[in-house]
């Protein structure tokens, strides 16, 4: 019996030593998971029991269990170098064979698709719909879509104004208004707004104090009429807006012709541009609902006639110039017409039993029946971790442990050889006494 106790405590030795090397060879390898060897004592028994004074039969491995704690995550500069800060896997698609790893190095393929550092499986994630919000619940292939975002047509503008309630009082029955002669208005404000093929055009706020409390505004687009008529012309005078105040400075009420509303509307509106002092409409279109201009937050105080930075929801044509991906892992893309679309969100699996996980290698693992099924959601939702991107999450074996298990795994080895040793020569002797 001593012989196959000092073989099953060679062999126990012998797999925490390869136990030990293998985490020791992994130190280095992005999102590895440290293991370790559990053993348990062995009895011979019957079925009366084991006695009281049984002795054992030696040892053997209970378990080899990975270690799922988390890894330092490290800053790399890279956005597709993801490191998850808590619990949950990420997702990979092979061919339909799917597979879980803490292994963020993600890159792109030729086709748009994020991929694992050997391109053989796809991240996944959750899609967007055409307004650009999250379709949570389906998994798919993430993709980085690099086309053109294509252009919008503005049909709203709004800002913050207060016109100066001091500002004197210009009689538009001598002064009749005229953009050209600055004599015959208060303030001028300007505005971007861009037409269906993202053609940017300027649109001019001319302010005209006509009375106390009393403004008159008009709208010009490009120094011309909405419908490209020159305003300078007796035949295409401006249309006036008219603004009326209380005697606390605020906003009762705006007419425009015979039209009480809170916002000045724009319609009829033709694109077009004037070369040589022509205009002529360049082919495009404003958008369908025309352009609303809000002054809802208009005032009358006594301070500067100005206006806070404006804000309108039309853009250009924009191409592609970074992509940035947040902790819930929401990727946006950042266009040149400075504007930000959503065009994704990775999801990440969760699992009851984590150590009935399958290593498949790759520094990945696969579901089994011990693992239970996996759950799929968005990152920072319950108990799922959040993502950093331009970071990667370091193996978590502990290079200082693992070297003293490895004297301690030699040390038993020894011990155990020893102990065969010892049981051959009491065995010489027997034999020699015969």
């Amino acid at each position: 019996m001593s012989f196959n106790i000092g073989l099953s405590g060679l062999y126990a030795a012998n797999k925490q030593l390869d136990v030990t090397g293998n985490n020791i060879a992994n130190v280095a390898t992005t999102g590895f998971k440290s293991s370790r060897t559990e053993f348990e004592d062995v009895y011979s028994a019957t079925k009366l029991g084991s006695g009281s004074k049984t002795v054992g039969n030696g040892v053997r491995l209970a378990s080899v269990s990975q270690q799922f704690t988390q890894g330092d995550i490290n800053n790399t500069g890279n956005v597709l170098d993801m490191g998850i800060n808590g619990s949950g896997f990420f997702v990979l698609n092979n061919s339909g064979s799917l597979s879980y790893t803490r292994a963020g190095t993600f890159k792109v393929d030729k086709e748009g698709y994020v991929t694992n550092s050997d391109g053989t499986a796809r991240l996944q994630g959750y899609g967007v719909d055409a307004n650009g919000k999250i379709q949570n619940g389906v998994l798919t292939d993430l993709r980085i879509d690099t086309s053109n975002l294509s252009p919008k047509a503005t049909n709203l503008v709004s800002s913050t104004i207060n016109l100066n309630s001091t500002a004197d009082v210009i009689d538009d029955t001598v002064l009749t208004f005229d953009p050209t002669k600055s004599e015959t208005f208060t303030k001028q404000f300007s505005t971007p707004i861009f037409d269906t093929q993202g053609n940017q055009h300027t649109m001019d706020q001319f302010m005209v104090k006509t009375g106390a409390n009393t403004w008159k505004t008009y709208t010009l687009i490009d120094g011309r009429n909405p419908d490209g008529s020159d305003p300078a012309l007796a035949a295409s005078p401006p249309v006036a807006s008219t603004m009326a105040f209380d005697t606390s400075g605020k906003l009762v009420s705006v007419t425009t012709g015979g039209v009480v509303s809170p916002d000045l509307k724009v319609t009829g509106w033709v694109p077009g541009d004037v070369t040589d002092g022509v205009w002529k409409a360049n082919g495009a279109a404003a958008d369908p609902a025309g352009v609303t201009i809000s002054m809802a937050n208009t005032t009358q105080f006594n301070a500067d006639t100005a206006r806070s930075i404006p804000t309108q929801n039309g853009y250009a044509t924009g191409q592609i110039t970074n992509l940035t991906i947040d902790g819930s892992g929401v990727l946006l893309a950042n266009f040149s017409n400075n504007q930000t679309k959503p065009i994704g969100q990775i999801s990440l699996a969760s699992f009851t039993n984590e150590q009935g996980l399958q290593p498949v290698g790759g520094t990945s693992w696969k579901e089994t029946y011990a693992s239970g099924i996996p759950g799929y959601d968005a990152p920072e939702t319950g108990s799922l971790g959040s993502i950093q991107s331009n970071s990667l999450e370091e193996s978590n074996v502990n290079l200082t442990n693992e070297l003293v298990d490895l004297i301690k795994a030699q040390s038993n080895y020894q011990a155990n050889a020893k102990t065969i040793s010892t049981q051959s020569t009491i065995m010489q002797t027997i034999i020699q006494m015969t």
